[in-house]
């Protein structure tokens, strides 16, 4: 399991600038919505900052993790901070994509079909369990994903936005589930890999347990993020400056990836735009109106290791994908 490290905390005099946009009450907000999740999350620090990334950057994501590593938990917690619909999908080997999109039904006292639109209609969804269904079903992901809309018996309907998707996955119990296609994996913004959480923060997950008496209240979870907040959010992180080395920087990271010797294929030009527009959203969370190689560094990881592949021989050799991201990384010369 790849050791979990929150991003390193800048210094108050990098932010001693006459910033272009005002980022402060963007920044404010996400610090309090992160404050709020963690009353009740004890460490993942890494993970919180990840998905409030893909919150800002209106990206997709993948958890990976062992079982009781409060996976779901993080994301019913996130959905409850802002105040939106949430819909919850437990992912299972006969579910139909009907189940989750929707079907069509007659209606008698019209005398004619009516669309009943499944759980995916809604502003979050949490997918508990994704490989859990078979292709049919994963497909029918596709383009909601990807386009945030939904075509059934040839009528399309939008989706509201903000929409996002949040899916889990267990990585040991392989028995009864269906490998994400690569074309879904590459609709991820991120695919985060929650690890164990230390000693010191396991003995303070059961001291807060057992001073809540054993309960979780998450409705109790407070409202910080409205869905017109965050879509004005949205349009100041896209508005965060990007130098032209800094584009370099990315495209050559990801055109590596494609002329790697451990690597059977690279990453896809998706991927260089996840990376632009994570970078923008953790920058505008610290407060900068311009992206540094150190934001670049921070999601490049966690936006390439689900979309590229391994080649046989590394992968018998028991290499993991972020480990050839890393060193990969390290390779390319910084901008100055």
């Amino acid at each position: 399991m790849e050791e979990q490290t929150s991003q390193p905390q800048e210094e108050n005099s990098v932010n001693q600038f006459n910033s272009r946009i005002d980022l402060s009450e963007l920044q404010h907000t996400i610090h309090a919505v992160k404050k709020e999740i963690s009353k009740t999350i004890v460490g993942q620090e890494e993970m919180l900052d990840l998905l409030l990334i893909a919150l800002l950057s209106d990206g997709h994501v993948l958890i990976e993790g062992v079982p009781g590593v409060a996976k779901t938990l993080t994301a019913k917690l996130l959905a409850q901070t802002v105040s939106v619909d949430f819909s919850r999908i437990q992912f299972t080997p006969d579910l139909m994509p009907s189940d989750i999109i929707g079907t069509s039904i007659f209606n008698q006292k019209i005398a004619d079909f009516e669309f009943k639109k499944g759980p995916l209609f809604s502003n979050i969804i949490l997918i508990d369990e994704i490989n859990r269904s078979p292709a049919k079903t994963q497909a029918a992901l596709f383009e909601v994903m990807e386009e945030h809309q939904i075509t059934s018996d040839g009528t399309t309907y939008m989706m509201q936005e903000p929409f996002l998707v949040l899916a889990t996955q267990n990585p040991l119990e392989q028995e009864g589930t269906y490998r994400l296609p690569e074309a879904q994996l590459d609709r991820f913004l991120f695919k985060i890999e929650v690890g164990y959480p230390t000693e010191q923060q396991e003995a303070k997950l059961l001291t807060d347990f057992h001073l809540r008496k054993d309960k979780i209240d998450v409705a109790a979870t407070n409202k910080i993020l409205s869905a017109k907040q965050l879509l004005a959010y949205r349009k100041n992180v896209n508005e965060v400056h990007a130098d032209q080395s800094i584009i370099d920087y990315i495209a050559k990271i990801v055109t590596s990836t494609r002329n790697n010797n451990s690597l059977y294929i690279g990453a896809s030009p998706r991927a260089s735009l996840a990376i632009l527009k994570s970078s923008k959203a953790n920058a505008a969370i610290q407060g900068r109106d311009f992206i540094t190689p150190d934001d670049v560094k921070f999601v490049a990881p966690h936006v390439l290791k689900h979309r590229i592949i391994l080649t046989p021989e590394k992968e018998m050799e028991g290499v993991l994908p972020h480990e050839i991201i890393t060193k990969l990384i390290e390779t390319i010369e910084v901008p100055r």
